[in-house]
């Protein structure tokens, strides 16, 4: 058992401060509306037993006076309601029930997940938390990752799970024009969350993008403040646009006020206390009155941001944002989830009950993030019904995904030249490919525009790894070189075709050479602020060593195309046939051709070794006819 469910099982088992309070604040509600109607009660049986009417009569106002009363009233009403407008927090609010996910919809992050299980469970018992055992509860989780990976639907659903009001608001909803008004917005955002938290017993607030209002302000780095024992040693991280404005700076100091100010007194408590301190001045010390102390609001603020590197770094210490989580995109095993959870809710074609397609699904959508996921199986419901069927089939959503990834398919009028060229192009990388990594898979081979390139090949790794030894590096390389070398071996010339792909291959040869250490030497570009390639290029050394792995791939692959022009070619004339060609449908002609290649091999050997089977038949015949005259 994880030590974080063994502090909290233990509080878990009474009842939760959220639910006692919040039964206790509806008793307090009840008490006070059965007061106000007993109240108009004894109004009106009053009113009867002295004969006097409920309603008095209103006056006579000459209309002369009213009209101009009432004009100037409406302006100077508009007046203060523009001040009060521009300083209204512009937040919306959900109820619990109002909020249509749970946690259990919140697939692919099951690490993060359960965090903020825990963090649930510690805002549910917050106050057990703090007097039974002297810990300070959780009040602020920062929430960064990718878009689409889950961040505001897993806050919506804390706050489900919670069963407590949930305050959504977008960083950019407090910006505004009027010098100060921005500030005014947010101290009026957490006005709004410390009295929800006290009228319903617990309130979670959300901001989605703070970096637009917590951006890092001028002269602040990154190492300016530490959050553990070796953040000092940590690099300052380098601010490229140190020119922050004033009013930027304003809004962070009062957003960091803010997050500290979730225990302010209520307005009443600070009437209350207003008297108090004034009487005391009349007290002699013994007889002093005790004022009211500030009631812990049960209050957990929740962040959302792309971008946290570039967060004030006094936020993020403890006690402002307690805890960052980090929304990474799913692992397989995650996606494979999703791929399921997404599939229940579509309609789908009985084929996509087989496991296996679902694996392959999960695995070809390696560092999606679920929305990219959900958006995939949308476009192949899409794709279903322009083939007039009501449910996606395994096609439907390969389609989609090839869109997705290598854009929307643009025909091109080719000279039967221009042609011939790009599908001798981009067969010379998918060989190269079939040739040199075994452990990648073809995915996409066409040479239909898409975008801006006339003919791609997509490929991706058979498995989902993290990392990529020299062998991966060196191959990706030597598949980038495929087509140049194709059209050097077929053409006797180069086109400006394979400019992007030298480009790709220049990059990762740089990463070999001057980021990985894989050509000799231990000095890492990455180290500098400069850009990777530009650096290794414009070091002697390091371009040299980038050159030679360069010419080695070129080399290599002149020498694999030279033994395998079959393949090339047969990939070739089923481009030019085609002109695309998916997944199975790549490896299935590669394979065609290998095995044609070999058996016509072995009738070749055949038959040689049948004429040399029959030159020595007929020899010996010979032999036998010399010897039989002599």
């Amino acid at each position: 058992m994880p030590v974080a469910d063994e502090i909290v099982s233990p509080i878990r088992r009474g009842a939760h401060d959220i639910a006692l309070e919040r039964d206790r604040v509806r008793r307090k509600r009840v008490y006070r509306f059965a007061a106000f109607v007993i109240a108009i009660e004894v109004y009106v049986i009053g009113s009867a037993l002295l004969n006097r009417p409920l309603v008095p009569p209103m006056p006579q106002i000459d209309p002369l006076i009213l009209v101009p009363v009432l004009f100037f009233g409406a302006l100077l009403l508009l007046l203060v309601g523009t001040q009060l407008g521009s300083a209204r927090s512009p937040h919306v609010v959900y109820r619990p029930e109002q909020v249509d996910v749970r946690l259990d919809d919140v697939i692919g992050i099951d690490p993060v997940k359960e965090d903020v299980r825990r963090s649930i469970d510690l805002f549910q018992t917050h106050k057990q938390f703090a007097e039974q055992m002297g810990g300070t509860p959780r009040r602020g989780l920062l929430f960064e990752g990718l878009p689409g990976t889950g961040k505001t639907m897993t806050a919506k659903a804390m706050a489900a799970e919670a069963g407590v009001p949930f305050l959504f608001v977008s960083a950019t909803s407090f910006q505004s024009m009027y010098y100060g008004a921005t500030a005014k917005k947010i101290r009026a955002y957490f006005k709004a969350l410390r009295k929800a938290a006290r009228t319903e017993g617990g309130a979670i607030g959300f901001i989605e993008e703070i970096d637009a209002i917590a951006i890092r302000r001028g002269g602040m780095s990154a190492a300016a403040v530490a959050t553990g024992p070796f953040d000092a040693f940590r690099v300052p991280h380098v601010v490229t646009n140190a020119v922050i404005s004033e009013g930027t700076g304003g809004v962070v100091n009062e957003l960091l006020v803010q997050m500290q100010s979730f225990d302010e007194p209520t307005t009443s408590d600070k009437f209350v206390n207003w008297f108090i301190a004034r009487a005391n001045l009349l007290l002699p010390a013994a007889r002093q009155m005790r004022q009211r102390k500030p009631v812990k609001a049960p209050i957990l603020l929740i962040a959302a941001t792309n971008r946290a590197d570039s967060l004030d770094p006094a936020l993020l210490r403890p006690g402002r944002f307690d805890r960052r989580l980090t929304f990474a995109t799913p692992d397989a095993v995650g996606r494979r989830a999703l791929v399921d959870h997404f599939l229940a809710r579509r309609s789908t074609d009985s084929e996509l009950e087989d496991t296996t397609l679902r694996d392959r699904l999960a695995a070809a959508t390696n560092g999606w993030t679920p929305v990219m996921i959900e958006h995939l199986l949308d476009e192949a419901l899409v794709n279903a019904l322009r083939r007039g069927s009501m449910a996606m089939t395994y096609a439907d959503i390969e389609h989609a995904r090839i869109t997705e990834m290598v854009g929307i398919g643009q025909p091109v009028r080719y000279t039967e030249a221009e042609e011939r060229l790009i599908a001798t192009h981009e067969a010379g990388h998918a060989v190269t490919a079939w040739l040199a990594a075994p452990n990648r898979t073809l995915e996409v081979l066409t040479i239909i525009r898409r975008g801006d390139a006339l003919g791609l090949l997509a490929h991706g790794d058979c498995e989902e790894v993290w990392t990529h030894s020299h062998y991966d590096l060196r191959a990706l390389v030597q598949i980038a070189m495929g087509g140049w070398v194709a059209e050097e071996l077929f053409f006797g010339q180069t086109s400006t075709g394979p400019a992007g792909d030298l480009a790709s291959a220049t990059r990762t040869a740089a990463q070999m050479v001057g980021a990985a250490g894989m050509t000799g030497s231990l000095i890492s570009f990455a180290a500098t602020p400069h850009d990777l390639v530009s650096a290794v290029l414009s070091d002697a050394q390091a371009r040299a060593q980038l050159e030679a792995v360069l010419d080695d791939a070129r080399s290599t692959v002149r020498r694999l195309l030279s033994r395998h022009r079959h393949l090339v070619e047969a990939l070739r004339d089923a481009l030019l046939e085609r002109h695309e060609l998916i997944g199975d449908e790549i490896t299935a002609v590669l394979e065609s051709a290998a095995l044609a290649q070999q058996q016509m091999l072995e009738r070749e050997e055949d038959e040689k070794s049948a004429a040399v089977a029959a030159g020595a038949a007929a020899q010996a015949a010979i032999a036998a006819e010399r010897l039989r005259v002599a």
